[in-house]
């Protein structure tokens, strides 16, 4: 079992959590290889997405993962809904469960709001993105899918690149990765880097060649323009110019390092085409493993305990 009720985010686990959720992912990724890929294990429960932003990946994903686990599920959106007649977070929620909702993932433009949430309601909230705060099952997937390439993540070197600043998967990989025993590093320009972030146990580099040249991992984020309310860097040509990655800057390293991104890519900006499709990405490893990550999260927070 988790020692939390809740994931609101990774400073609430302790390692010995993240290795269960890791455990049980192999489990799920073994059922995800079968002809039927489903599991009656949550055919008694009912899970509520209610999404307050645009997503497409994480929200399909939360939603194929509860219904692999036969789950019973209902999709909330905000645009559309009472919420743009005024409703607030507390009332709508309050509404959902009034249905007999079991668990409700939530990702929401305002940090913290799925602390709010859990003070006020009994179900149990997962969180899928709170403003520029956390992002935690982005976060186990990615360290998931590290493990699956370069092993035990103790003493392994990760470096972060891009808009750190705004990036809520940041945050969540570093506190999952020190977690694990990696080093991180994390780079781009000082205008995308947020002050005192050495206070989190990672060093900074603004140089992306001496970033890349002695990680084995590379996890490369989306420039989030629409969370920038000023221009920070001249223009995205000079940002790709400086610190997007291609292949003739892989092939420079002398080694081979594993090039991740959680999606969706802006091509030709942080990462080129050359460079996402190359052997050393595992882009798309990172989306069928964000299912399986996330059947254990939902199922180890239902409380269940065998998987059929």
């Amino acid at each position: 079992m988790l020692s939390v009720k809740h994931l609101l985010g990774i400073r609430d686990l302790t390692p010995g959590d993240i290795g269960l959720i890791f455990k049980t992912a192999d489990n799920f990724k073994q059922v995800l290889q079968r002809p039927i890929k489903k599991v009656p294990s949550l055919r008694d429960t009912t899970v509520a997405n209610i999404f307050f932003e645009n997503s497409t990946r994480t929200r399909l994903s939360f939603e194929l993962a509860e219904k692999r686990l036969g789950a019973d599920v209902v999709n909330f959106s905000a645009s559309g809904s009472s919420v743009s007649k005024g409703e607030t977070l507390i009332d709508t929620v309050k509404n959902i469960l009034a249905m007999k909702v079991d668990m409700v993932v939530m990702r929401h433009a305002a940090s913290g709001a799925p602390w709010f949430l859990a003070n006020h309601i009994n179900a149990s909230i997962i969180n899928a993105g709170d403003g520029t705060n956390e992002h935690p099952t982005q976060a186990l997937l990615d360290a998931y899918s590290m493990r699956e390439q370069v092993g035990d993540l103790k003493g392994k070197h990760v470096t972060i690149v891009g808009d750190i600043m705004h990036s809520r998967v940041a945050l969540s990989n570093i506190y999952c990765l020190n977690k694990l025993g990696a080093k991180v590093t994390i780079a781009g320009p000082p205008t995308l880097i947020p002050k005192h972030i050495e206070l989190l146990g990672v060093e900074v580099q603004h140089n992306l060649k001496k970033a890349l040249e002695n990680c084995d991992v590379a996890n490369i984020l989306r420039i989030q323009l629409e969370r920038q309310n000023k221009p920070l860097f001249s223009t995205l040509r000079e940002y790709a110019l400086h610190y997007g990655v291609d292949k003739a800057m892989l092939d420079s390293l002398g080694r081979d390092i594993v090039v991740m991104h959680p999606g969706p890519i802006n091509r030709g900006v942080e990462l080129s085409s050359d460079a996402a499709d190359s052997k050393q990405s595992i882009i798309l490893d990172q989306v069928e493993n964000g299912v399986a990550v996330r059947m254990a999260v939902i199922y180890l927070l239902s409380g269940k305990r065998e998987i059929e």
